[in-house]
């Protein structure tokens, strides 16, 4: 008996056998360990669902029940996938660590989460010795063989049991627990399929993190809800996405913008033909303009997105018609999602008015994971605060402007620090940049820029902010400026700021 809630792939594996659902390309076979020189596993829904069945009954038979956490720190790979929809089958609640922890960082989170089961990839089984945590499974040592084909026993999941707990980015600090339910995920991808027009012959690769909702809810469970097909990638290639473009016939490309960079600095880029690929979409973090320019001058309709993990993450969608007169909007809020914008006191903010961005629908979290108090600081009166700042245009158009705590005060005006990073990327030297607020006697705050330059070119200070002078309001420009090889970041492609400041 197929559970109603639950069992994503066991629905659409009744309706869509012989659809091809899931092509793993070699470097995600194997547990994450790659399969090189190997082709590329295709997996027809009946055959996804099969596998995914197998390994419910594998976790049923160690004991996992509805609430059951069952954990696992691994780098991409078909085994993680089927840990999710396997975890949806039973109601038991998927909770992938960041593999880019240290031990000491990962060592509150498995206490926090108190797994049933630790599974983990080949490359973190030192991490799994020194965490010690309860029922550790080795994932390239699961053997399926025997166990049934068909649909565990299950008792029946409800649409707001928790499917997910997936730690924010804690780019601001220490990770919280987001917990997604089955109707947070499954509005999310209603809301993706209609507000981003995607159709059941879309072709989408998979290039960030599970542990991540970019990688788990941008595309991977939309795609799983319309019957379309994911193709999962290895560690990320530039050279590999650009084959895919070709020979997977890829339809749509979502990734962070530093990823969109690498493939644009690749030397087969410009020779590489995008006229399959309906759209791209950035998210994670702002994208230079200069990145954005770069494909759309190949005819590539570029999209800039947002989200976070306690709400869906997709909550806006930019319509085809008027991506290219708007380069620097997010859209409107795609369907069944409510916005609002408000200023400090609360009132709502008018036309290119700058306040928060506070969001409601059935995409929002149930809240943080045994963490009241700031589930009660995150959602107010039904309203999710994101600490993010936004304006809306006349037509209706949002923009995001940057984070609430990011934003700093100099001589009395209020400055943001991505409209500064915007004019500092429009100077050709420039690769990357981040700004801050540092305390300064005379203006209480002022701006410091962190450049990374591209290969090859100079800059100074001196000429930087020159550079900034016929863009940018005198206290708008940075008054410190520091150049390194490289910024801090986290696994979403996000700059640290915290770090650099």
């Amino acid at each position: 008996m197929i559970n109603a809630v639950g069992d994503w792939l066991g629905r659409r594996a009744l309706h869509t056998p012989f659809r091809e659902g899931l092509v793993v390309m070699p470097g995600a076979q194997r547990a994450g360990l790659g399969n090189p020189g190997g082709q590329p596993l295709r997996l027809t829904y009946d055959q996804w669902n099969r596998m995914a069945n197998q390994l419910a009954h594998f976790l049923h038979q160690r004991g996992v029940r509805r609430g059951d956490r069952v954990a696992v720190l691994a780098q991409n790979s078909l085994e993680m996938l089927n840990l999710l929809f396997a975890c949806g089958k039973l109601g038991a609640i998927f909770v992938p660590y960041n593999w880019r922890l240290t031990v000491a960082e990962l060592r509150p989170l498995v206490a926090d989460t108190d797994p049933k089961l630790f599974f983990y990839g080949p490359h973190f089984r030192q991490a799994a010795a020194e965490l010690q945590p309860p029922g550790p499974v080795a994932l390239e040592e699961i053997d399926l063989s025997g166990y049934p084909e068909f649909a565990p026993p299950a008792e029946e999941v409800q649409l707001e049991d928790p499917w997910m707990i997936l730690y924010t980015g804690g780019t601001t600090g220490r990770s919280k627990g987001a917990v997604l339910s089955h109707r947070a995920v499954l509005w999310n991808a209603w809301n993706t399929i209609s507000g981003w027009t995607m159709s059941p012959d879309d072709r989408v690769p998979i290039l960030t993190p599970f542990f991540h909702t970019g990688g788990l809810n941008v595309f991977t469970t939309p795609l799983v809800e319309l019957g379309a097909c994911s193709i999962l990638m290895g560690p990320f290639d530039p050279g590999e996405l650009l084959d895919a473009v070709t020979n997977e016939r890829l339809t749509v490309i979502f990734m962070v913008p530093t990823m969109f960079k690498m493939v644009m600095d690749h030397p087969r880029f410009a020779e590489t033909d995008f006229s399959r690929v309906r759209f791209l979409i950035s998210g994670g973090a702002a994208c230079p303009e200069p990145v954005q320019l770069a494909y759309r001058a190949k005819g590539c309709l570029f999209k800039i997105g947002y989200g976070l993990t306690e709400a869906g993450p997709n909550t806006f969608g930019m319509p085809d018609h008027r991506s290219w007169e708007k380069p620097g909007s997010v859209g409107f809020p795609l369907p069944h999602v409510q916005l609002r914008i408000v200023a400090e006191g609360g009132q709502e903010c008018g036309p290119n008015e700058v306040g928060e961005l506070l969001i409601r629908g059935g995409h929002v979290f149930s809240g943080y994971w045994r963490n009241p108090a700031a589930t009660a600081e995150a959602v107010q009166d039904g309203w999710l605060h994101t600490g993010d700042l936004a304006r809306r245009d006349a037509e209706g158009f949002y923009y995001i402007v940057g984070r609430k705590k990011e934003m700093f005060i100099s001589g009395g005006e209020n400055v943001f620090p991505l409209e500064v990073e915007d004019a500092i990327y429009q100077h050709p030297a420039v690769a990357e940049c981040a700004v801050v607020g540092i305390p300064d006697p005379k203006w209480g705050e002022v701006g410091k820029a962190f450049v990374v330059l591209k290969p090859g070119a100079s800059l100074t200070a001196e000429e930087l902010i020159e550079h900034c002078r016929g863009l940018l309001a005198k206290y708008k420009i940075p008054k410190q400026v520091e150049f390194r090889t490289e910024l801090p970041k986290s696994a979403a492609g996000k700059i640290l700021k915290r770090e650099l400041k």
